[in-house]
């Protein structure tokens, strides 16, 4: 049952995934145990950057927002947008530190993009403490999954996607 469950979700042990809150995480595996009287199966899933393992009742995990790494195309698009103008900053710091933080629990490379673009400052010394955190944020997430899908380390995937900012990578 538990082979049927994971070629359903095509979920497999070493399988990078992302979840939305946390990031790209690694499938360890698929277990049962016994919650409350009731038979669980979970997908394990290992964050090792937070030193942390998630357990994901297979069940939830389609409405939970645990999904494969993205597709080039959409990784592409991230990209994109990270070279696009930077959207006006007219709201309240408050107000849009909620829009950027939604964006980034989303999960959703191209709207974390929006916000490691909106956020980028070649020289940061205009941003505050705040707006410095959210950036640096948004673009580990970023970078965790472009580095889990160009199989390099976090470093070089958040220098490539600097560059990208910084206008020094050719389209």
């Amino acid at each position: 049952m538990a082979t049927a469950k994971k070629q359903e979700l095509a979920f497999n042990e070493g399988d990078f995934v992302v979840y939305p809150t946390h990031g790209v995480g690694k499938v360890m595996g698929v277990e049962t145990e016994e919650i409350s009287g009731t038979q669980l199966e979970l997908i394990v899933i290992k964050f090792d950057k937070d030193r942390m393992t998630l357990r994901v009742p297979v069940s939830k995990a389609k409405n939970s927002g645990l999904r494969k790494l993205s597709t080039k195309q959409v990784m592409d698009d991230a990209r994109a947008t990270l070279r696009g103008k930077a959207r006006a900053k007219k709201a309240m710091w408050s107000r849009r530190a909620q829009e950027y933080e939604a964006k980034i629990n989303s999960g959703d490379p191209v709207s974390i993009a929006e916000v490691v673009r909106d956020l980028y400052r070649a020289d940061d010394t205009d941003q505050s403490y705040s707006e410095r955190q959210m950036y640096q944020a948004a673009m580990e997430r970023l970078a965790r999954e472009f580095a889990a899908m160009d199989g390099v380390d976090e470093e070089t995937a958040t220098a490539n996607l600097e560059n990208v900012l910084g206008g020094r990578e050719a389209a």
